[in-house]
C-alpha cells in the first residue's frame, strides 16, 4: 500500500493505471516496429493506437480465472481492439513486457528522486554559506575535539549528497534497459530490431543479454544506491538529533506555532522529523538485501524475484522520495544557535587547543612524548575543573620554561582553526 504522504507524481508511477499504460505502450511500439519490418499486416499499429485501452477491474476479473497477469491484460486489450489484437505480443514473452515496464518505472522514479536530492543540496549550500564562519566544537567519539564551523559541517554533508546524486544518476543508467528478446532471450521468434525500436522510443538502452529476464545485478546495484542515500539521510538526521539534545541545543528542528511535542509534558520540543527520517532510512535499506538475493535466479529465469520487486520497487522509491523532501525541509528551516555553540566551546576551559600547545612545545625542542605528557597532565586538571588550561599551563614551570605567556596566549586564538575554510568551500562548492 502506498503511504498517504506520498507525492502524487511518485504514487502515480506505481499505480495499476500507470503500469498497464506502460505495458500497452510497449506492446504498441513492438507492433509498430513489426509492421515497419513487414512482419505483421500494414495498419495494425494504427488500429491499436486508435482502439486499444484497458480496464483495471476487468483485468483483475480475467486474472482471477487465468491466473496470469499479462494474459489477462492482453485479453482485455483484445476486447477493445478486435481482430487486429492477434498480432500483439507476437514472438514476445511476458518478461519482455514486465521487465521493460519495471525499468521504465524505476527510471521515472529516479527522475523524481533526483529533484529531492537537489532540494537537499540547495538547502545545505544556502545554510553552509550562512554559517561558513560560525564557530562550533568538533566532536570525535561524541567528545569535544577541535573547533570547526557549522558551515564546514554542512559543507561536508553537501559533498556527501553530491556523491549521492552522482550515484543516483549511475543507478538510473544501470536500470534504463529494455528486453524484447523472446522466451529465452535468443530472438528466435522476434527480430532484434523490434527491441531496438521499443528501447529508443522509451528512452532506454537494449539489454546486452537478457536470457528471459533483464539481469538482476542491475537492480541490486540500483537498490544498493538507494540504501546508501538513505544512510546519508540518517547520518545528517542523527547529527541534528544530537545537536537538539537539551544539554547541547546548538541546533533545533523548527517548532511551529500550535505544534505540541508531548501528550504529557507541555514543554517538549522533540526532533520528530529527524527521528522519522532515521526510521525511513531503515525501511529503504530493507530493500537492499532482497534485491541482492534476486540476482541468483534459476537458469534463464524463475519468478522468485517478482514478488519481491512488487514490494521494494514502490516502497523504496516512495519512502526515499518522502525522506529527501522531508530532509530538505528540515535543513531549510533548521534553527541554529551560534551563541550556544560558542558557549559550548568555552565550557571546557580551552581544552580544544591541546594539539596546538603540543606542537608548539615540539617546535621548542621538547620531545613529542614529553610534550604530550606536559599538555595532558594540565588538560586532565582542566577536565576536573581545577582551572582553565591556559592558566594552568602558565603556572606549569616545565611549560613556561619553553613558552612565554604571550606565546601561550597566541596558541588560544580561535580563528587559527578556520584559516582553511575557504579552501574547503572551494573544493565543495567551486567557490568560497
Amino acid at each position: 500500500m502506498i503511504p498517504r504522504y506520498t507525492r502524487p507524481e511518485m504514487a502515480a508511477i506505481w499505480s495499476p493505471e500507470s503500469k498497464f499504460g506502460i505495458w500497452l505502450e510497449i506492446e504498441t511500439l513492438a507492433a509498430e516496429a513489426m509492421e515497419q519490418k513487414g512482419l505483421i499486416p500494414e495498419g495494425v499499429s494504427a488500429v491499436v493506437r486508435e482502439r486499444a485501452t484497458f480496464d483495471v477491474d476487468r483485468i483483475d476479473e480475467i486474472e482471477r480465472e487465468v491466473k496470469h497477469d499479462v494474459i489477462a491484460f492482453l485479453t482485455n486489450v483484445a476486447e477493445h481492439v478486435g481482430d487486429e489484437a492477434r498480432f500483439l505480443h507476437k514472438g514476445m514473452t511476458s518478461s519482455d513486457v514486465l521487465d521493460t515496464c519495471f525499468n521504465v518505472q524505476l527510471v521515472r522514479a529516479t527522475d523524481l528522486l533526483l529533484t529531492g536530492v537537489d532540494r537537499v543540496l540547495a538547502a545545505l549550500q544556502k545554510r553552509a554559506f550562512e554559517h561558513k564562519l560560525t564557530p562550533t566544537i568538533g566532536r570525535s567519539h561524541g567528545i569535544h575535539a577541535e573547533p570547526t564551523t557549522f558551515g564546514v559541517k554542512l559543507a561536508g554533508y553537501h559533498a556527501e549528497f553530491q556523491r549521492a546524486r552522482t550515484r543516483l544518476e549511475l543507478a538510473r543508467e544501470e536500470v534504463a534497459t529494455c528486453a524484447i528478446s523472446g522466451a529465452v532471450g535468443t530472438f528466435a521468434n522476434i527480430d532484434p530490431s523490434i527491441e531496438t525500436h521499443v528501447a529508443e522510443k522509451l528512452g532506454l538502452s537494449v539489454e546486452t543479454v537478457s536470457t528471459q529476464v533483464i539481469p538482476r545485478d542491475r537492480h541490486a546495484m540500483f537498490f544498493a544506491v538507494l540504501g546508501v542515500i538513505a544512510s546519508s539521510i540518517e547520518r545528517l538526521s542523527t547529527e541534528v538529533r544530537h545537536l537538539q539534545r537539551t544539554e547541547v541545543l546548538e541546533a533545533e528542528e523548527f517548532f511551529s506555532a500550535g505544534q505540541k511535542g508531548s501528550s504529557a509534558m507541555p514543554h517538549k520540543r522533540n526532533p520528530i522529523l529527524t527521528e522519522n527520517l532515521t526510521g525511513l532510512a531503515r525501511l529503504v535499506r530493507s530493500a537492499v538485501t532482497p534485491a541482492m538475493e534476486n540476482v541468483a535466479l534459476w537458469h534463464e529465469r524463475d519468478i522468485s524475484h517478482s514478488s519481491v520487486e512488487r514490494g521494494i520497487g514502490p516502497d523504496a522509491t516512495v519512502h526515499l522520495d518522502f525522506a529527501l523532501h522531508r530532509l530538505g525541509g528540515v535543513i531549510e528551516n533548521l534553527l541554529i544557535y551560534p551563541d550556544n555553540m560558542m558557549a559550548t566551546i568555552d565550557s571546557m576551559g580551552g581544552l580544544h587547543n591541546s594539539q596546538r600547545i603540543l606542537l608548539a612545545l615540539v617546535e621548542k625542542g621538547v620531545s613529542r612524548e614529553d610534550s604530550y605528557r606536559l599538555v595532558q597532565r594540565n588538560a586532565m586538571r582542566t577536565w576536573k575543573k581545577e582551572g582553565d588550561l591556559l592558566d594552568l599551563l602558565k603556572q606549569d614551570e616545565e611549560v613556561s620554561s619553553r613558552l612565554t605567556d604571550a606565546e601561550l596566549e597566541a596558541l588560544f586564538d580561535l580563528g587559527y582553526h578556520f584559516k582553511q575554510v575557504d579552501t574547503i568551500f572551494e573544493r565543495v562548492f567551486g567557490h568560497s
